[in-house]
């Protein structure tokens, strides 16, 4: 299992609640040493768009007078969590990482952050993205860089980049991003971490959109599965969202019998930029783990075409030119100049090049569906390169490649089916490498279950080992003043 500094910030959300009810811990005394880590670490993170830790004493002593009681709200109470700022909450503005948008201000909270506070979770803040969302960095017009906390100099993944620096950083165990097209598992694999993109429909939003999903950012599947099983509580306010689900709140504890599974093993995503050939040697290991316990592990052709890509981002640009199109022209020079340039590149593009682009998407679902049906799970890289220069904001800098890195992650987008991330090893100078495991349509769980077995049986060089900062000797932490203002 991954290693911690062994203060309580480091804790999963399991052994959090586990230790709430021996009382061995409380909630109060949790969310000081989260405070304590943040005030040291987020100067340079970067990971909130607003920290409120004054109402998040006012959660956590609420949560530790029920756990005296014995009565929690819920599975996560007392937990610390954040939520990603396009997950609205009420009162706080919404400027989607973008210096040029006029936030809007929500009079209710979303449905995944109405389902975390009735369960009793103590939530930090809301963190930080790129510009709509559109970029797979931490780099913002509004928020400036978001950096790692492995290494300041590489970047968070986007566009769940606070998240991402927030659950590697110790900002507590439990995190809430979005994923388009691997806005969820790019941070996954950039920092280490476990993450979920769950079944399209799983988990309530109050603005569903083709392909997108909210889910955890964490570091253990425990714990991915404890957050599922809050933010997957059905809300009317999604009409896309799937029937309530009985999802247990802790994975099954029976061991799982790989042997009984067929595993489709896919290496070339059949587009965009070539696999490292140090990230495909780590899922070829990760892959070999699974078939030496029986697994049935088949080599999987690529089933994604390089016009499937283009025309899913073609479609993307169009999307964010009408937001673009949409501001004033003074508020357009505040947009991220890469997403200028981005938007602006398909300004020519007619209604019918959209309307095919769209029926390109319907190939892609139907193209993952039934190349991937045959089995139980498939393994792939997440992304074909390791973590790059934070200020960049895409991996390969300021050019205009399209979406060229996202061909393993953006089919389970379109054809719905779970899709997680989990660390299977290291690059020489310790940057992270991600393993995909996607699912059929519907078995959420069975993907964590499988990353759980992952994260018990792989390597011990594999597990990362929190860069979480240890805690002086005799200090005692206080929370940190609340964050009435964005970050310049």
């Amino acid at each position: 299992m991954p290693h911690t500094s062994g203060r309580p910030a480091s804790l999963t959300a399991t052994e959090l609640v586990a230790a709430y009810a021996s009382g061995d811990l409380s909630p109060v005394d949790v969310l000081h040493d989260v405070a304590d880590v943040i005030e040291t670490r987020e100067p340079l993170l970067n990971a909130f768009w607003r920290l409120d830790l004054e109402g998040a004493e006012v959660a956590a002593r609420d949560s530790e007078a029920r756990w005296r009681r014995s009565a929690p709200a819920g599975p996560i109470d007392g937990v610390p969590v954040t939520i990603k700022e396009n997950l609205g909450r009420a009162g706080v503005p919404m400027p989607f990482g973008n210096a040029g948008v006029e936030p809007v201000v929500p009079t209710r909270s979303s449905p995944v952050v109405e389902r975390i506070e009735e369960s009793g979770g103590v939530v930090l803040g809301s963190t930080v993205m790129p510009d709509w969302g559109m970029l797979s960095s931490g780099v913002s017009s509004l928020h400036g860089i978001t950096r790692s906390p492995w290494d300041p100099s590489l970047t968070t993944g986007g566009s769940s980049s606070g998240a991402g620096a927030a659950a590697a950083g110790g900002y507590g165990p439990l995190h809430v991003g979005t994923d388009i097209g691997g806005s969820i598992r790019l941070p996954g694999t950039w920092l280490g971490l476990t993450t979920l993109k769950p079944s399209a429909g799983r988990v309530p939003l109050d603005a569903p959109y083709l392909g997108r999903v909210a889910g955890p950012l964490v570091r253990s599947a425990a714990d991915a599965a404890l957050l599922l099983s809050v933010i997957s509580r059905p809300d009317p306010r999604d009409w896309t969202s799937l029937p309530p689900a009985d999802l247990a709140a802790v994975l099954p504890q029976d061991p799982l019998d790989v042997s009984r599974l067929r595993i489709g093993l896919l290496l070339d995503a059949g587009c965009g930029l070539p696999v490292d050939p140090v990230v495909a040697h780590a899922v070829e290991a990760a892959a070999a783990l699974f078939a030496g316990s029986g697994a049935e592990v088949v080599p999987l052709a690529p089933f994604m075409a390089p016009r499937m890509l283009r025309d899913l981002d073609e479609f993307w640009r169009m999307r964010s030119l009408t937001d673009f199109d949409a501001l004033t022209p003074e508020a357009r020079e505040r947009v991220l100049p890469f997403i200028r340039r981005w938007v602006l590149a398909v300004r020519d593009v007619d209604g019918p090049s959209v309307m095919r682009d769209y029926a390109s998407i319907m190939s892609l679902q139907q193209a993952t569906i039934a190349a991937t049906e045959p089995f139980d799970l498939v393994l792939s890289p997440v992304a074909p390169m390791t973590a790059f220069p934070a200020a960049w904001p895409m991996p390969w800098g300021d050019d205009d490649e399209g979406m060229a890195h996202i061909g393993f992650t953006v089919p389970y987008n379109m054809s719905g089916q779970p899709a997680a991330s989990v660390n299977c090893g290291f690059t020489a100078d310790g940057r992270t490498i991600g393993l995909q495991v996607s699912g059929r349509r519907f078995d959420d769980l069975g993907v964590l279950r499988a990353v759980d077995w992952y994260e018990r049986h792989r390597d011990g060089s594999a597990a990362p080992r929190w860069p979480i900062p240890e805690k002086e000797r005799g200090a005692t932490a206080t929370p940190a003043p609340r964050h009435e203002q964005g970050r310049p």
